[in-house]
């Protein structure tokens, strides 16, 4: 009897229990509906006096599930609400700004709750209409932001011209899925960038953030006017070395004479260069002391900035191949199956002649190329030049011509005249700018890939000395690999077509997309940063946009 008892007041009770959650939660679907409905036409939606961030994705959401509240049942937050929280926080490692996603307000509310738990008081149903509203609505905000970007690269002219990407995601739909298979953290993540650098690069921020906090250095500059070699004495070694221990890149160690650059430190240094892209020599040069000025604070920042343009990268980039070209890192990588077959040294343009951000597809090569020198030049440099020297265009091995491509005796032309109707172009040669071989993916800016006479120019840490063409070191070893379809092009064959006083054009049997980018920071595969000088000045203003 008394069992019988017990069962049905259980089942009493269970009723009564779901009739009261239930009510609870249609009261809160309820609000939520009011909150869409309650608006000023035109104006955005306003909760508690704080607009929402994605209004569409908002309406549509909350009206394709009937209203119903996502992130409680009964009156209770659930595990997601508090996934979604910790995710929220976690953005400031993509680089992101938390409080760019209602964290504050969130945070406000979860101070209210977990205060009613303790003292037993339930959630006000207005409450949890409004947090389940913002907790959503930072949902949607965080994805686009991850998957497309915080800022609009457009925005910076040809500083970046690599169209946007569009999103390939419904956030309504993934939200649904996410909260139905309790998965939040899982979805978010889907959104990444499909490059493994940037999850690394996520780790990294995560170690400078702590950095950051911990830091009490004096980063005051340090430059030198002269390179320091093992051995030499420098008021700013002591600098230097305290720098390389707390980068962990050395222990400390008792030292003779604090000014004195030793061997011991010189191993630190060296590891310094590597992850800098200096060359790996020991030698405290200019451009390593200048290096050595980055802050952690400076460091995190550059990182942020490179995250996000990881974001604006198209799915292109993961096409199975492709030449990647890193201006900042003055190096071109051909990669296909995610396997690196070629990486070069490149030199790229200086400032003032900047080489751009854009993609583009390489579909054929030319051996021995002529190079149609560009008004730019003519005006400023070679017209200029014969006019001191008559005999200049016969030394540098050119000839002037007219659009028709008729070759004129350059003493018949008037070259102290305001109008120059016609082209100069170097022949083919060891002595062309262009070098022995050119690479082409046509494209507004006239820029493309090229061999160069001026081959010294490859080992300095500085490579930013084009008129904004990529200058690469080995075009041979270029050529071959992009022509390894056709056992014709053997290096004997290259090396010939290389070397002839005519130009000989090669189109290749498919079209290879081609990537200028500039990124001064990533994360190798095995988790290590590396930093590189902004050699055209363009973080700050990326930094300063992802701050607005």
């Amino acid at each position: 009897m008394s069992r019988t008892i017990f069962i049905s007041f259980s089942l009493v009770f269970f009723t009564f229990s779901s009739l009261v959650f239930a009510q609870s939660d249609e009261e809160v679907a309820e609000l939520i509906r009011f909150r869409m409905e309650s608006d000023v036409p035109m104006e955005n939606i306003e909760i508690r006096n704080t607009s929402l961030l994605t209004a569409d994705d908002i309406i549509h959401f909350y009206n394709d599930r009937e209203f119903k509240n996502a992130w409680s049942v009964g009156g209770i937050l659930t595990e997601e609400a508090y996934e979604l929280r910790f995710e929220i926080k976690q953005a400031e490692f993509d680089g992101l700004v938390p409080e760019d996603y209602h964290l504050n307000v969130i945070e406000s509310f979860f101070s209210t709750f977990e205060s009613n738990k303790e003292n037993g008081i339930k959630n006000a149903p207005g409450d949890l209409a409004d947090l389940d509203i913002f907790l959503s609505d930072a949902f949607f905000k965080l994805a686009r932001n991850l998957e497309i970007g915080k800022v609009d690269p457009s925005q910076f002219g040809e500083d970046w011209e690599i169209a946007r990407k569009e999103p390939t995601n419904d956030y309504p739909t993934l939200l649904e899925k996410a909260v139905a298979t309790k998965a939040i953290r899982k979805s978010l993540e889907s959104l990444y960038p499909k490059f493994s650098i940037y999850k690394k690069g996520r780790e990294v921020i995560r170690e400078l953030s702590e950095k950051v906090k911990e830091d009490t250095l004096n980063w005051k500059k340090v430059k030198i006017s002269k390179s320091i070699h093992v051995g030499d004495s420098n008021s700013d070694i002591p600098r230097l070395r305290e720098r390389l221990i707390y980068w962990e890149l050395l222990e400390e160690y008792a030292v003779q004479d604090e000014k004195v650059y030793d061997s011991i430190m010189m191993d630190g240094i060296k590891d310094f260069q590597g992850t800098h892209g200096l060359d790996i020599d020991g030698v405290i040069g200019p451009q390593t002391a200048q290096a050595f000025n980055d802050s952690p604070k400076d460091r995190l920042n550059k990182a942020r900035v490179n995250m996000e343009r990881l974001r604006w990268l198209p799915d292109t980039v993961k096409n199975a191949e492709f030449i990647l070209v890193n201006l900042a890192n003055f190096q071109l990588d051909y990669l296909k199956n995610l396997d690196t077959l070629i990486s070069e040294r490149v030199i790229v343009g200086r400032k003032y002649h900047e080489s751009p951000i854009f993609m583009a597809e390489m579909s054929y090569i030319v051996f021995s190329p002529y190079w149609n020198i560009p008004y730019s030049i003519t005006h400023s440099e070679i017209i200029p030049s014969v006019r001191k020297n008559p005999n200049y265009i016969a030394a540098k091995n050119m000839e002037v011509v007219t659009s028709s491509g008729k070759v004129l005796d350059p003493s018949t032309i008037n070259w102290n005249s305001k109008s120059f109707p016609y082209m100069v172009r170097q022949k083919p040669g060891p002595g062309n700018s262009l070098g022995l071989v050119k690479f082409m993916f046509p494209n507004k800016h006239n820029v493309y890939i090229h061999d160069t006479n001026a081959r010294s120019l490859f080992a300095l840490d500085d490579r930013a000395r084009s008129h904004g063409c990529i200058r690469i070191q080995n075009p041979q070893d270029f050529a071959k690999e992009l022509l390894s379809y056709d056992p014709y092009w053997t290096s004997e064959k290259i090396d010939e077509a290389m070397h002839q006083t005519h130009e000989k054009v090669v189109q290749l049997d498919r079209h290879i997309p081609v990537v200028l980018v500039y990124l001064t920071f990533w994360a190798d595969s095995k988790g290590e940063a590396h930093f590189r000088e902004d050699i055209y000045e363009r973080d700050e203003e990326v930094l300063v946009a992802l701050g607005k």
